[in-house]
């Protein structure tokens, strides 16, 4: 339960970000001195700080995966979920792929609007059939 409560701390602060465009070390230290495992506020840290560091590249995957849809039109709740979502999937090999996907669209049920769940799965299910796409073509190599 505590790693379910980390990721929506994370998710609040990348909203935050997303507004802000920088680092708020107060709310960090607010949301992460709940009580969590050390585990938990190590995903905290790690994963905030790695969005954070990795925007660029976040955004423009989410941007090539939105159809029709410009980085500012994009609802700021559902936009922090998949970048949250999308660093999990790409940088943090501990997490599985499909439990990023759940926990982002239980996330956007939560916070956004009535059809936000379904976009938010359909990019993330297009950013997971490119990751294990690219796995598999590297396990390939690796046979070869």
């Amino acid at each position: 339960m505590s790693r379910k409560l980390a990721r929506e701390s994370v998710y609040k602060l990348v909203f935050e970000f997303l507004f802000l465009n920088e680092v708020n070390q107060r709310t960090f230290n607010i949301l992460s001195s709940i009580e969590l495992a050390d585990s938990d506020r190590e995903y905290m840290q790690r994963a905030y700080f790695g969005v954070i560091q990795k925007k660029k590249e976040i955004m423009q995957i989410i941007e090539e995966l939105s159809e029709g849809f410009t980085l500012e039109r994009i609802f700021k709740p559902d936009l922090a979920a998949l970048m949250l979502a999308i660093y999990e999937m790409k940088y943090m090999e501990d997490i599985p792929l499909s439990v990023s996907i759940a926990e982002a669209v239980e996330i956007v049920k939560r916070y956004s609007t009535d059809k936000s769940n379904q976009y938010v799965n359909g990019v993330l299910s297009t950013v997971y059939k490119q990751l294990t796409q690219e796995q598999e073509k590297g396990e390939e190599n690796d046979h070869n």
